[in-house]
C-alpha cells in the first residue's frame, strides 16, 4: 500500500476467480493507494465477499462511506451478486448504467459483463468489458485482442461492441502441460520466448495448418523421444501452436487490421510477437491500467458530480 495527499473519490476493484486488486482512487483518476490478494472469487464463495472488501478497504484506509465499484467475476452468477450480462451490440461508455448495488455499508456496486446472445456463437465476458472502456475512445471503431486463461478478440464499431470471440488458449496450456501426455514434455517454468526458434516454429506450424493441431501436440512428445528436440523446448513449442491456432481463426474471422493489444509480461510479449509476425499493427496497453483506467471512467459516469 502506497499513499499521498490526493483525496481520495472512490475505490476501485478489479475482482478475478483467483485475486483481488483494489485501488483507492482520487476525482482524476490517479490510484493514490493499492491493495491485492489470493481471495478471488473461488475464494470468497466459502468465506464471504463482504469480510474481504473490508478488510481491503481498511488496507487501503478508505474514508467511511467511499464509494466503490466493482467488475470481475464478484459480478458472476455465482459471485457475490449477479450483474446482468449487457447483450451485444451494446456501448461501452453505457457500460456504468449496468450496474448493481450489493447489500453492504455505503454505496458498493457492480459493473456487468456483456453477452453474445446468439444460439450459433453464444458467447460470455466479465471484467474484460472494464478494459476495453478502459482503452478506448467513445467513437472507437478496431479490433482489440486481451490473451488470457480465455483469451478474447473484439470486433467494436463506434464504441460498441458488436461481436467476440473467446479461445480457451490460456486454459488448455495449463491442463495439456499439467495433465496429458504431454506432461512429460513441458517445463511450466514460464520460459518461453517470444525469439525463440520453438515458439516460432510452433506458431508457423499452427497458422499453416490449424486443423492439424491434435497431431502437432503429439509430434511435440515424439520429437522429444526421438532426440530431435530437448525438453526445455516444449513449453515454448507448445505456446506457439496455441497461440497460433487462436491467431489462425480470428485471422480468418476478422482479418488482419490494427489491433489494440491489452496485455502483461511474457504472454503480452508473445502475443505482440506472433501478431505482428502476421502483418497486425499492434498497439499495446497495459492490463492492470485497461481495468483501472475503465473502471475510472464508469466511477465517474456514476458519482462524477459527487466528487
Amino acid at each position: 500500500m502506497t499513499s499521498v495527499s490526493t483525496p481520495p473519490a472512490f475505490v476501485a476493484v478489479d475482482w478475478g476467480t483467483s485475486s483481488f486488486r483494489g485501488w483507492l482512487m482520487s476525482a482524476k483518476g490517479e490510484a493514490i493507494a493499492e491493495s491485492r490478494g489470493g481471495e478471488g472469487m473461488l475464494h470468497c464463495v466459502t468465506s464471504g465477499f463482504a469480510p474481504v472488501l473490508r478488510h481491503h478497504l481498511t488496507r487501503l484506509g478508505a474514508p467511511d462511506g467511499t464509494p466503490v465499484l466493482i467488475c470481475g467475476m464478484a459480478g458472476a452468477r455465482q459471485g457475490w451478486r449477479e450483474a446482468p450480462y449487457l447483450k451485444t451490440p451494446t456501448r461501452l461508455e453505457a457500460l456504468h448504467e449496468g450496474a448493481i448495488r450489493v447489500d453492504a455499508p455505503g454505496d458498493v456496486r457492480i459493473l456487468p459483463g456483456i453477452a453474445q446472445a446468439r444460439a450459433d456463437r453464444p458467447d460470455v465476458m466479465r471484467g474484460e468489458e472494464t478494459q476495453l472502456l478502459g482503452v478506448t475512445e467513445p467513437d472507437f471503431t478496431g479490433l482489440v485482442c486481451i490473451p488470457g486463461t480465455h483469451s478474447k478478440w473484439i470486433r467494436i464499431e463506434g464504441g460498441h461492441v458488436v461481436e467476440f470471440s473467446t479461445y480457451m488458449t490460456g486454459e488448455l496450456f495449463s491442463v495439456i502441460s499439467q495433465h496429458s501426455i504431454l506432461a512429460h514434455a513441458i517445463e511450466t517454468d514460464g520460459s518461453s520466448q517470444a525469439d525463440s526458434a520453438p515458439f516460432r516454429e510452433g506458431l508457423a506450424a499452427a497458422l499453416a495448418a490449424p486443423s492439424g493441431l491434435s497431431a502437432s501436440l503429439f509430434r511435440l512428445r515424439a520429437a522429444q523421444l526421438l532426440g530431435f528436440e530437448q525438453r526445455s523446448d516444449g513449453a515454448a513449442r507448445l505456446s506457439g501452436l496455441l497461440i497460433g491456432t487462436e491467431i489462425a481463426d480470428a485471422r480468418h474471422q476478422y482479418g488482419v487490421q490494427a489491433l489494440r493489444l491489452i496485455g502483461a509480461g511474457q504472454l503480452g510479449r508473445l502475443y505482440e510477437a506472433a501478431l505482428k509476425a502476421q502483418g497486425f499493427d499492434v498497439t499495446v496497453a497495459d492490463a492492470e491500467e485497461a481495468s483501472r483506467f475503465g473502471l475510472t471512467k464508469a466511477a465517474i459516469n456514476i458519482w462524477g458530480t459527487q466528487f
